[in-house]
């Protein structure tokens, strides 16, 4: 380990519940959602999740992808009109998911919007793409809808103070570069830039930090933060850049130097999967190479998964059977766990490296001083190394198929220390 090279601030790593996921864990019985929680956000038990990410509604259909009811459902009369916010204390079960991770201690809460409400765009609805009015090419017989739709999202804001909760991370626009039959809302990179001028003093005002653009790829991410990087005043508004690996991997950091995040991933499929290394591409150590990858070559702040939980075939982290009254824990669970449990909100990601080709490795400091070393072991056979870390007491947490943070105090209090690494495994070393 290289103590002298240090790179990038990590700002945590997190899940999202939106789309009314919560509403399925308010239908199992009082010990199970703890449990869940538990497994999500603890410390000890769990993930530790650091990073808890919204959904801000924009409608109230009744279907299955809604996010949740809007906080302002009816047009007003027009972008100059006095807005009629409405406020159910609910948000489709999120603001009770937000009082609970912080009661876990977490403090970075980032809500993003999928849509503007359907009135405010030049499609009419909040579904099938379309543009906000007001925006460069986008003409309506409503008017220009930018300014409103920037207080719209400061005032969701303020009704999650209202609740006790701090919004720290507020964003405009997800998947900016894809139309989806749910919510969703178009923005060029041009487009997008325009909207940070608008939206990015009405955020500062407001404390939150402005994050953008959540692209559907990091590929096509760069794009956005280029535009914005390349305009004076935009760039001094945007404090987080965003992307998401569904239309393309993390392989180089975005061209910026504000903190980057992956802020939304999981990987295609159409079965639910408990398994850690089946070639599925949606197991366990699938999910500890994207995490690795985005740390190492994309220099992310953070890792926010989607979902934490959900039904059916999904590929959240769990899976709810409301009407068997249970739950099922998938190994990519554990595969976050093993780097959010133990790499803390403002550690740095320090400089190492390995010999052996088949170990991909990256490092950790945090703020208390503590170590954290991840080692995923790619071979299909066990690899005995040396590792270097400084000197104090070392823990290794092993994650493979038949172990989720297995335990192992390493002799010694020096800094070399001799481990053996299991087959296609992630090994997570602890140093105090």
């Amino acid at each position: 380990m290289d103590h002298r090279t240090v790179h990038q601030k990590i700002d945590g790593f997190g899940i999202s519940q939106a789309f009314r996921r919560m509403e399925l864990i308010e239908q199992l019985p009082a010990n199970q959602q703890r449990e869940i929680l538990d497994l999500w956000l603890s410390k000890e038990k769990g993930a530790g999740a650091s990073i808890l990410r919204l959904g801000i509604g924009s409608s109230a259909t009744g279907s299955p992808y809604d996010l949740m009811e809007s906080i302002q459902p009816v047009d007003p009369g027009g972008p100059n009109a006095t807005p009629n916010y409405v406020w159910d204390g609910k948000d489709g079960g999120q603001v009770w998911l937000a009082k609970e991770a912080k009661r876990y201690g977490v403090k970075r809460f980032y809500a993003d919007a999928w849509s503007a409400p359907g009135y405010m765009k030049d499609n009419g609805s909040d579904s099938n793409g379309g543009s906000l009015c007001g925006l460069a090419g986008v003409t309506c017989a409503s008017g220009d809808w930018r300014t409103a739709y920037a207080k719209y999202l400061v005032q969701y804001a303020k009704f999650y103070k209202q609740e006790g909760i701090k919004i720290t991370d507020i964003g405009f626009t997800n998947e900016p570069d894809w139309t989806a039959v749910y919510a969703s809302m178009r923005f060029t990179p041009a487009q997008a830039t325009e909207m940070v001028r608008v939206m990015g003093p009405y955020a500062r005002q407001a404390g939150l930090n402005l994050v953008c653009c959540d692209s559907f790829g990091w590929n096509e991410s760069k794009a956005y933060t280029a535009a914005i990087e390349a305009d004076p005043v935009a760039r001094r508004y945007v404090d987080v850049h965003a992307g998401h690996t569904y239309a393309s991997p993390v392989d180089a950091p975005l061209p910026t130097n504000r903190p980057v995040w992956m802020s939304e991933w999981n990987p295609n499929g159409d079965t639910w999967n408990v398994n850690w290394d089946d070639g599925s591409g949606w197991d366990g150590f699938t999910i500890a190479s994207a995490i690795h990858d985005a740390m190492t070559l994309g220099n992310a702040s953070a890792y926010v998964y989607w979902f934490g939980a959900s039904r059916g075939a999904t590929r959240a982290l769990l899976q709810v059977d409301v009407p068997n009254q249970t739950y099922s824990v998938s190994k990519r669970l554990w595969a976050l766990a093993a780097y959010s449990r133990f790499i803390r909100p403002d550690a740095v990601r320090l400089g190492i490296s390995a010999t052996d080709p088949a170990l991909r490795v990256s490092a950790f400091r945090n703020k208390d001083g503590s170590e954290v070393v991840e080692i995923l072991n790619t071979a299909t056979t066990a690899v005995s190394t040396t590792l270097s870390t400084k000197s104090g007491k070392a823990t290794l947490y092993l994650t493979d198929g038949g172990n989720s943070l297995a335990p192992t105090v390493l002799p010694g209090r020096h800094g070399h220390r001799s481990v053996t690494l299991q087959p296609r495994s992630l090994t997570t070393v602890v140093v105090r």
